[in-house]
């Protein structure tokens, strides 16, 4: 299981949500988010990513101007607009992906990342604009592509223009390959819907981080569907590993050395 980090008053100490041990922060981070006592991974955000991913002080943010409109004025419990504007106060971002340019042990690569918490990591029209425009960039500049998934799927406030994404990064991601550049799809906990249907599964190599839950549709509407008792483990990554469905489990704090000797392999970035 993935836990939410939970801070203390001054920010100081952090409390793993499964065993309950309190962890100075610094020491967490020293960690990677991984409680030392328990093993259970902190659910983290696109910035914790980045930074663990991308060689210190490398990485140069790119189209973090775009904002989402409101074009359906959506209303369901609140206004779009109204969860929009809390979203982009609980998390200092604009939308759910971060992205940009960096070095990773040396290499240059193109870099992005989801951040569940913002509204869930879901797939609007911002993010599936901001994907495309990171994969352009990095056929344009013959670099790598590196994504970092945690997404609960579409956002269902945009309508069919969220489900458009899916089609819209997909063909960015067509290009790329045209031009025989690597992409790296990294899928963390959870990678659901329209995410894993499209940009998240199509990377020439596809990692996950242990225990990861990874699927389209959640377990009990599968069970209704085809009428079936699902096998233990369902839609977890060891279980998608051993199914053929991605290519390797990779522990949080070596991911970066796992994506550096990829890329040295794949020779798709720039020393």
């Amino acid at each position: 299981m993935f836990f939410f980090i939970k801070k203390s008053e001054d920010g100081l100490w952090m409390k793993c949500a499964s065993c309950n041990d309190i962890t100075y922060r610094k020491q967490l981070v020293a960690n990677s988010y991984v409680c030392a006592k328990c093993g259970n991974y902190f659910r983290i955000g696109s910035k914790e990513y980045i930074n663990l991913i991308a060689d210190e002080g490398s990485f140069t943010e790119y189209f973090s101007e775009i904002k989402p409109a409101d074009p359906l004025k959506f209303y369901d419990v609140k206004k779009y607009a109204k969860k929009l504007k809390e979203a982009r106060k609980k998390t200092g971002n604009n939308d759910a992906f971060i992205c940009g340019l960096c070095s990773i042990n040396g290499v240059a690569a193109a870099l992005g990342a989801l951040n569940f918490a913002f509204m869930g990591g879901s797939m609007g029209s911002v993010v599936g604009e901001k994907i495309s425009l990171l994969a352009e960039k990095a056929a344009g500049e013959k670099l790598p592509l590196i994504i970092v998934s945690a997404s609960g799927g579409a956002r269902m406030q945009e309508g069919i223009l969220s489900l458009m994404q899916m089609a819209k990064t997909s063909g960015a991601l067509a290009k790329l390959a045209e031009a025989k550049l690597p992409f790296i799809s990294v899928l963390t906990n959870p990678t659901t819907g329209g995410v894993s249907a499209s940009f998240a599964f199509l990377g020439d190599i596809i990692m996950s981080e242990p225990k990861a839950l990874i699927g389209f549709a959640g377990p009990r509407v599968i069970e209704q569907t085809i009428r079936q008792k699902l096998p233990e483990g369902f839609q977890r990554a060891e279980f998608l590993l051993e199914k053929g469905q991605i290519d390797m489990i990779v522990e949080r704090a070596e991911l970066k050395k796992k994506i550096s000797e990829l890329l040295e392999f794949l020779k798709g970035g720039k020393s």
